[in-house]
């Protein structure tokens, strides 16, 4: 059995979320604490001001000493390689949160980390955490309940809802995510999809190798993908796809529920 607790999965976890994930837990069952932990634990950080549901007139820095709404230049030129960098007298500020005009918070629950970019046209509800040097892109929607973790990607017209993503996870282009984690490092291809609501009646029940089925007591569950799990583009998960680390999932497969070992090829 523990080949199915969280710790088979995930190697290392940040440090702000470690009282999410204690010893002997299945994964499914982190997700169960998520919704208490993201309330208890989250620290607000929006500035003063922000009016909720309407779109940033202009753009907003956090810097060490808090939020900063004019003296600072965007550049987006050859020499940042295409990335938005915020410049004061004539210095890149490397650790500076940039929040972009245009940007809608559907909530004040909301707390943000350092060196973090949220392009135009994003939406984010809360509870949600964004940890350090973590891009949303221009049209992602973050729905209640996402714990997102640092170095990742939210990408490009990409939604997720009561999910985490863990240290360098990616969902770059047109992804759902609903009800799952994203281990350390996992990419998913364009089109990704991790459906998350059993159809049919009863809870989502998971088959081992053995033969054996392991209820996880939820109607609605994604993915759990392990470290490192790839998804090639228009990939599909149903409810209840558990895979271990290191595995690749090819394009355009749908994959089934149930358990997948470590470096496993889904086709």
């Amino acid at each position: 059995m523990e080949e199915f607790y969280w710790k088979y999965f995930f190697e290392n976890v940040p440090k702000e979320i470690s009282k999410l994930f204690q010893d002997e837990l299945f994964p499914w069952q982190v997700l169960d604490s998520l919704k208490k932990f993201l309330r208890n634990e989250i620290a607000p950080n929006l500035p003063d001001g922000v009016e909720l549901g309407v779109p940033l007139s202009s753009p907003l820095v956090l810097l060490p000493g808090g939020w900063i709404k004019e003296g600072f230049e965007l550049v987006c030129n050859d020499d940042s390689k295409g990335k938005l960098e915020v410049w004061i007298e004539g210095e890149r500020i490397t650790d500076a949160t940039l929040v972009c005009a245009g940007v809608i918070f559907g909530d004040s629950r909301v707390q943000i980390g350092k060196g973090v970019l949220i392009e135009p046209g994003a939406m984010i509800k809360g509870p949600t955490v964004i940890l350090d040097n973590t891009q949303v892109r221009q049209g992602a929607y973050l729905r209640e309940d996402c714990l997102i973790g640092p170095e990742c990607v939210v990408g490009h017209v990409t939604e997720v809802k009561h999910s985490i993503f863990l240290k360098g996870a990616k969902a770059g282009h047109f992804a759902y995510i609903g009800d799952s984690i994203l281990g350390n490092d996992v990419n998913l291809g364009a089109g990704t999809k991790l459906a998350n609501l059993k159809f049919a009646s009863g809870t989502v029940k998971i088959k081992t190798q053995e033969g054996g089925v392991l209820d996880t007591g939820r109607r609605k569950i994604g993915a759990i993908l392990g470290d490192s799990v790839q998804t090639g583009c228009n990939s599909v998960t149903n409810p209840g796809s558990i895979v271990g680390p290191g595995s690749l999932i090819t394009p355009n497969s749908t994959v089934r529920p149930g358990y997948y070992g470590s470096k496993s090829i889904i086709r």
